[in-house]
């Protein structure tokens, strides 16, 4: 059985790892602005026009 000391190292030890992820990712998001993305304009469809419809085959039945 651990000790009650030895889960609390482990404790200490489990969120000092997290602590440096997140400081980590903080730090790469930080040096690597994400650039925007151009939308892309949706192409109007002509009114009645007709659209494909895809069906999902799941077997017989």
């Amino acid at each position: 059985m651990i000790s009650n000391n030895e889960m609390m190292r482990i404790r200490r030890q489990m969120q000092r790892r997290i602590r440096d992820v997140v400081a980590e990712r903080r730090r790469t998001r930080q040096q690597d602005p994400v650039p925007l993305a151009p939308v892309a304009p949706a192409s109007p469809a002509a009114p009645g026009a007709d659209q494909e419809v895809c069906v999902a085959d799941n077997g017989p039945g």
